[in-house]
C-alpha cells in the first residue's frame, strides 16, 4: 500500500560534504513521513566530529546507526562488509538499501537480498576519476559488473546521468534525475556584511575545486577606486596547507583571508560575490545555497551547475580559464548591480525546482515503484 511505512537502510562511507548533507536531508524527510531509517557508515575513519554529525541524525534513525569497515580505496572491507550489510538488513527487515557514492553503492548492491531492493545514488563518484587512470578503469569495471544487481540509480543531475551512460553504459533499471533540494529557510535572502570582501569561496581545498585558477585570476583585479580585490575562503581538506602556501607565494596574504572550515550560509555574508571556480562537479550544494540566498555568483560551466543556474547559465565561464574568470570577476567589481539582478532571477528559478520536499517525494515514489517492480517479477 502507498501509505505503508518502508524500512530503509542508507549506506555511505564518510559523513562529510554534500553527500552527507543529502543523506541527512533524505533521512529527516523520510522519517517525518513515518518511514523507518537506518544508517551504515565507515568505522575506519570515525572521529569526534564524525560522532557529532551522526548524533544529530540519531533521533531520525529508528533502525540505528551502524559502523562497519568501508575503506576509502580497495581493501578487505570491500569483500567482508557487504556480507555484514546483508545480515544487518535481514535482521532489521530492511526493504530498501540505498547506497550513496561509489562505496555506499557497492555495499548496497552486494548487500541486498531477494527480499530487498538496491538503490544507488552516484554523487559524482566514479565519474570524477580520469578516464585513462588505473583507478578509473577499475571502478568503471566494478560499476558495469554491479549493474545487474541494481534496482534503480538516482542521478543528482542530468549531467551525471549523461556521463554515466557514456562511461559505464545505460542501465536497464530506472535511472531518474532527482535534483538535490534545500529546506524552506534556506531560501531566505542573505544580506552581505558591511565590511565584506569582494569575493568569497566556500568548498573543499582540492585541486578539482579550481582554487589555483581563482588565485591567479585574483592577482591583478582592482576595484574602480584602484584598491586590490579581496577574497575570503572557507573550507578544509587534504590540500589546505598547500594552498595556504600558494597564497603566501603569490604575495596575496594581505588580500586573501583563510577561515578554515565554516558553515556555508553565514560565510556567504562575508563576500559580495560568491566564486565557484571548480574544474569538475556533480551538483554542488554551495551553488544551490548561494543561489537560494540570492547572492551574486560566478561559477564555471561544469557538471550540473548549468542546471542550477537555469536561465542565468549564459554567464558561466569555462573551467580552468584564468583569463575568463578574471574578466568575469572584474566585470562584477565594475558593475555589481547587474549581478545582483541576476541573483534575484536565479533564486526564483531555484525555489521552483530545488526544494528538499520535492527531492524526498521523488525518491519515496522511486522506492515504492522499485519495490512494486520486484514484487511483479
Amino acid at each position: 500500500m502507498a501509505d505503508t511505512p518502508l524500512r530503509i537502510l542508507q549506506i555511505l562511507r564518510a559523513p562529510v560534504g554534500g553527500l552527507f548533507r543529502h543523506v541527512g536531508d533524505l533521512t529527516e524527510g523520510l522519517a517525518r513521513r513515518g518511514h523507518k531509517l537506518g544508517i551504515v557508515v565507515d568505522s575506519l575513519s570515525a572521529d569526534a566530529l564524525t560522532e557529532q554529525r551522526l548524533a544529530a541524525l540519531r533521533p531520525m534513525a529508528a533502525l540505528g546507526i551502524h559502523s562497519l569497515p568501508i575503506p576509502r580505496v580497495l581493501g578487505t572491507g570491500d569483500f567482508l562488509t557487504p556480507l555484514r550489510v546483508r545480515r544487518l538488513a535481514r535482521a532489521l527487515r530492511v526493504e530498501v538499501l540505498h547506497g550513496h557514492g561509489a562505496k555506499g553503492g557497492l555495499n548496497a548492491r552486494l548487500g541486498a537480498g531477494s527480499d530487498s531492493v538496491a538503490v544507488y545514488t552516484t554523487h559524482g563518484g566514479v565519474l570524477h576519476f580520469p578516464v585513462a587512470s588505473i583507478s578509473g578503469r577499475l571502478f568503471r569495471a566494478f560499476e558495469r559488473a554491479l549493474l545487474p544487481r541494481t534496482s534503480a540509480i538516482v542521478f543528482e543531475s542530468a549531467y551525471a546521468r549523461d556521463r554515466f551512460h557514456e562511461m559505464i553504459g545505460a542501465p536497464r533499471c530506472p535511472d531518474p534525475v532527482i535534483h538535490n533540494g534545500l529546506r524552506p529557510a534556506e531560501f531566505d535572502p542573505v544580506a552581505v556584511d558591511p565590511d565584506a570582501a569582494d569575493f568569497v569561496f566556500v568548498g573543499e581545498f582540492r585541486a578539482l575545486k579550481g582554487i589555483h585558477v581563482l588565485l591567479d585570476a585574483l592577482a591583478d583585479l582592482r576595484a574602480p577606486d584602484g584598491r586590490p580585490a579581496r577574497l575570503v575562503m572557507a573550507g578544509g581538506g587534504p590540500e589546505f596547507e598547500s594552498f595556504r602556501q600558494q597564497v603566501a607565494a603569490r604575495g596575496l596574504a594581505e588580500r586573501v583571508k583563510l577561515l578554515g572550515v565554516r558553515p556555508a550560509r553565514p560565510t556567504l555574508q562575508q563576500g559580495r560575490c560568491v566564486v565557484v571556480p571548480s574544474l569538475k562537479e556533480s551538483l554542488p550544494y554551495v551553488v544551490l545555497e548561494a543561489a537560494a540566498a540570492s547572492r551574486p555568483m560566478l561559477a564555471t560551466r561544469v557538471g550540473g551547475i548549468p542546471e542550477i543556474f537555469g536561465p542565468t547559465a549564459t554567464g558561466l565561464v569555462p573551467p580552468g580559464d584564468v583569463s575568463a574568470l578574471g574578466m568575469a570577476m572584474q566585470h562584477f567589481m565594475d558593475n555589481p548591480a547587474a549581478a545582483e539582478a541576476e541573483a534575484i532571477e536565479r533564486r526564483e528559478y531555484v525555489s521552483r525546482h530545488f526544494s528538499a520536499e520535492r527531492m524526498v517525494s521523488a525518491i519515496e515514489v522511486l522506492y515504492r515503484q522499485t519495490l512494486a517492480g520486484r514484487s511483479a517479477r
